[in-house]
């Protein structure tokens, strides 16, 4: 029997940007998986504040080149990858140069929300999912860190659902602390339709998309939930348990251990545990 696959979609990972729990959770959680011995792919966005030179990244020409239509507009897609050598992680970068590579983080330098936040999470959420059907991989479990990927679950359970890498994929997403102060932009409801995802699907939520909005978008559409910090946003959590949704409650120790066990509560029939390597 093969290894159990895992997916990590990760806004931040370290050292790439700078320290922060959800960074050193990007790191260190995938680094943990792996270990374990089973196999991984790890994604996080080409921020512009990376520096690129200092780590290594390089462009996958074979991956590079689709263009993603969002609002009406074609926007090239970026494939670069880059190794952390400490944890012995391979990392996949999602590039653009109208969403990435000229811009800071979810702030600019004033500490302002970009407004087209709701675009740049879509772009990067079809960027992942189209790179992962290139790359010919199945994953069995698909963890989503970090509100750039909250429209992961959505995509999976319903445009994407029909494709072979993702028919039997299960969804994990774990909840932090609130981040984006405004919302993503009047056109993000619109810009979310693609496929199957359609306006009528979309009804029961608001029009203007915040931070808890598409927290619980992701939510719904997620076969499991992690606590990621002794501290995360309330509203997010009451709204799992309300929806009696797989919750890992913020382990005091052994967080590897017990998300490891989590997986395999959620996803039966991978392999119940991952061959040594």
């Amino acid at each position: 029997m093969g290894k159990k696959k895992i997916l990590f979609i990760n806004q931040e990972i370290a050292p790439y940007v700078p320290d922060t729990n959800m960074s050193l959770m990007g790191r260190d959680l995938p680094q943990a998986i792996q270990e374990k011995g089973y196999e991984i792919r790890t994604f996080m966005p080409k921020w512009g504040t990376i520096n690129e030179r200092r780590g290594q990244l390089h462009e996958v020409i074979r991956l590079s080149g689709m263009n993603l239509i969002i609002d009406d507009t074609d926007h090239p897609l970026i494939i670069k990858v880059a190794t952390i050598q400490s944890a012995k992680v391979q990392v996949y970068f999602i590039d653009n140069d109208d969403y990435f590579t000229k811009r800071q983080m979810e702030q600019d330098e004033k500490g302002d929300d970009y407004p087209d936040n709701g675009e740049r999470a879509i772009f990067f959420t079809r960027g992942v999912l189209e790179t992962v059907k290139k790359l010919r991989w199945v994953p069995d479990i698909i963890h989503c860190q970090g509100w750039m990927s909250g429209v992961v679950p959505l995509y999976v359970k319903t445009a994407y659902h029909d494709e072979p890498s993702f028919a039997n994929t299960k969804v994990v997403t774990s909840l932090f602390t609130k981040s984006l102060k405004s919302n993503l932009g009047d056109n993000f409801k619109r810009c979310l339709e693609f496929r199957d995802v359609t306006a009528e699907l979309l009804k029961p939520y608001n029009d203007n998309f915040d931070f808890e909005e598409l927290g619980k978008l992701a939510i719904d559409y997620s076969d499991g939930v992690v606590q990621a910090s002794e501290v995360v946003n309330q509203e997010l959590l009451q709204y799992t348990q309300d929806k009696n949704i797989p919750l890992l409650r913020f382990p005091q120790e052994n967080y590897a251990d017990a998300v490891e066990q989590f997986y395999n509560n959620i996803c039966p029939n991978a392999d119940d545990t991952a061959e040594d390597e």
